[in-house]
């Protein structure tokens, strides 16, 4: 199962989710993208997206609108969906209309790879940044083991070049998955203050104890944050 969490009340971009990109909202082209590997639902506080999503045949669930994260909306869609504590859940941001399924693919087959480690609570996966792409708060960096598994991700360059110039910056995509059991112990978890800093749902898990495993990807897909980001969303897609 495929859930897109869409807040329309985006703090640093109201409404973005319902952008126009090509003659589509940005969530409907999302889930779009997506929705040949599984199936796809969206989970949104919003009922002018839930009417929208009607009219694009794609199933839409209401939630609260007190959430603190996409992850916390998800589960109470994968609730009212009544999925099975195995089933697998995939997280893709409504924000990201050009992901590319192989990248959705590879997460998910990593999902199902450790679906019966009880250390993992959720896999993710990163791409090849560079040093000046490393500058933008926006584009969250990632830092693994020798196994890919997430040592910590922050706003901020990391990790720091001290004393020489370094280019292999790991940028974390925010697609992630999950069983609904392991769904299920993390919005459990007592939120943590380095996720409340950083604004990162991703380190509640790593906060109290539990791994994020990562894949490797090659993408040209890149998150909306802003209305500049929109606007090079919008060239892209002529382009493309």
């Amino acid at each position: 199962m495929i859930i897109i969490p869409a807040r329309i009340g985006s703090s640093r971009f109201p409404n973005k989710v319902l952008a126009d990109i090509g003659g589509l909202p940005m969530v409907i082209r999302t889930a779009k993208a997506v929705e040949d590997i599984d199936t796809v639902a969206i989970a949104t506080d919003s009922e002018e997206v839930v009417a929208i999503a009607k009219q694009h045949g794609i199933q839409a669930i209401l939630t609260s609108t007190t959430h603190q994260s996409g992850t916390d909306r998800i589960y109470e869609a994968a609730q009212k969906l009544n999925l099975d504590d195995q089933e697998i859940v995939i997280n893709v941001q409504g924000d990201e209309p050009f992901i590319e399924v192989g990248v959705v693919r590879a997460v998910y087959e990593l999902t199902q790879k450790n679906r019966e480690d009880e250390r993992i609570m959720m896999n993710s996966c990163y791409k090849q940044i560079n040093n000046s792409e490393a500058d933008d708060p926006n584009l969250v960096k990632v830092v693994t083991t020798q196994k890919d598994i997430a040592l910590y991700f922050s706003r901020a360059k990391v990790p720091y070049p001290r004393d020489h110039h370094f280019d292999a910056y790991k940028g974390h995509i925010g697609i992630y998955g999950f069983t609904k059991r392991s769904l299920e112990k993390f919005c459990a978890l007592p939120h943590s203050p380095l996720e409340d800093i950083e604004k990162l749902e991703q380190l509640r898990a790593l906060y109290h104890g539990y791994e994020v495993a990562m894949v490797g990807v090659e993408t040209k897909s890149f998150g909306i944050d802003t209305p500049e980001d929109l606007e090079k969303a919008l060239a892209y897609y002529h382009v493309n």
